[in-house]
């Protein structure tokens, strides 16, 4: 099947189970796209680490890194990126908070893995109170 349009590709990555198709999607130019392969659960990890220094703009790569976090096929690998591109964010005054928080439920990275992102310049104390509940329930 050839895929053309933008709408066709967005078809694709929300539908397709085979991940060798899903794959190439990756490396289109469409951040809505980059959305709906991350929240495939038939996504495969080399394709979610792929996605990891996928950007767009704030509120995209905001949304995307989130997905990442929450993507049940994301192993340590992946995670471990989502959570250095989120570091890299806070770092830059960005907000990733929903997915600073997603990997705080994340049990393939260590707790202070995660605690380490609420010492960041870019972290409010609400994102630290939360961060630190969250971390807390995963004991």
């Amino acid at each position: 099947m050839s895929v053309h349009t933008p709408a066709e590709k967005l078809e694709l990555a929300r539908a397709e189970q085979d991940s060798s198709v899903l794959h190439p999607l990756a490396r289109c130019p469409y951040p809505f796209v980059w959305h709906a392969l991350a929240a495939n659960p038939h996504t495969a990890p080399e394709t979610l680490l792929e996605l990891s220094t996928a950007q767009d703009s704030s509120w995209n790569d905001n949304r995307l890194l989130r997905l990442l976090a929450e993507h049940p096929r994301a192993d340590r690998t992946v995670l471990r990126a989502v959570r250095d591109a989120a570091a890299a964010k806070l770092t830059e005054g960005e907000r990733p908070y929903a997915a600073v928080l997603a990997l705080a439920g994340r049990t393939e990275l260590a707790a202070e893995e995660v605690r380490q992102l609420g010492a960041l310049r870019g972290t409010s104390a609400r994102l630290r109170s939360h961060l630190d509940r969250r971390l807390k329930l995963r004991a």
